[in-house]
């Protein structure tokens, strides 16, 4: 029986197409790669905003509201107010982790709905939310994720772990990302992480750890998990959108990285960022298929 969670990802998308940029691929064959990790938003996936979370302000307000009607809560909350009151609740998590020492904080997304919900029903605007279940505040923030920041299939994405699948090489994901994200992996792809071929013990979500890209904590565990996989560093390709929170720290941990090149809404080069200064992916993408080839040609 299908995980109505993953029904309601698959209820609320509709395909998107890539934007071509204007890089040209630049590739090479790798030798002695025996794991690919990737990113998830703006690389496996097309996103709006080309990363998790929103793409612009001008539907939130309505979209906010939308959600709030999808469980049936009762409120006196214009839309606006209601973004900006999870926007707050938001930053406020993120001064509290700072606080403690984490320089690049990330929340778990259904502790800031109930946090925002817990204040606006404090202040007399909304009733009920105390009384919401874990999996209507789970629906509660697809509904506004899925409304705010549009999602599909990068073009490739299936065939490139297919490929990679058949040749043996451990997959695994290093991502910014939320509880909702493997249950949108399921939906668009028919089947968890797991059954593509994505090993449990190389996913690196964002949200578990409370700490976002582009810390290096994340590729640091995964340095940990591959290292018990008998995997060095330089084994490794990274594929990812982002020069800041993909590639440097990748390179940072001594993976060999692919910059993913494929989408406009999504590339950030970063080449004002005095932290990317002199670094330079091993591979440019503008396909995926593209990394299986260069794997290939390596071995």
């Amino acid at each position: 029986m299908s995980d109505p969670l993953v029904e309601l990802y698959r209820s609320r998308t509709s395909p998107l197409e890539a934007v071509p940029t204007e890089e040209s691929p630049r590739t090479e064959p790798l030798d002695d790669i025996r794991a690919v990790l990737f990113d998830i938003y703006g690389t496996l996936v097309i996103s709006g905003s080309g990363d998790v979370g929103t793409s612009g302000t001008e539907s939130q307000p309505d979209a906010f509201l939308a959600t709030l009607e999808s469980v049936g809560l009762e409120h006196r909350i214009a839309g606006a107010d209601g973004v900006a009151g999870f926007e707050q609740a938001i930053r406020d998590t993120h001064v509290e982790a700072k606080g403690a020492g984490i320089e690049f904080p990330e929340v778990e997304i259904r502790e800031i709905w109930r946090l925002m919900l817990n204040r606006f029903e404090e202040a007399g605007q909304l009733s009920g939310s105390s009384d919401l279940t874990d999996e209507q505040i789970a629906r509660l923030a697809i509904e506004y994720e899925v409304r705010t920041n549009p999602v599909w299939p990068m073009p490739g994405a299936r065939d490139c772990l297919a490929t990679l699948r058949e040749r043996g090489l451990k997959l695994g994901i290093v991502s910014n990302a939320q509880f909702y994200t493997p249950l949108m992996l399921e939906a668009f792809f028919d089947a968890p992480p797991e059954q593509l071929g994505i090993e449990p013990d190389l996913c690196y979500w964002s949200y578990r750890h409370r700490e976002a890209k582009p810390s290096r904590k994340l590729y640091e565990l995964a340095c940990d998990g591959l290292a018990d996989m008998g995997i060095s560093p330089a084994q490794v390709l990274y594929v990812g959108n982002d020069m800041l929170k993909d590639v440097w720290p990748a390179q940072a941990v001594g993976f060999r990285t692919a910059l993913f090149a494929g989408d406009a809404r999504s590339l950030r080069k970063r080449e004002d960022d005095e932290r990317i200064r002199g670094v330079d992916p091993d591979l440019v993408v503008t396909e995926l298929t593209q990394i299986a080839e260069s794997v290939a040609a390596g071995e």
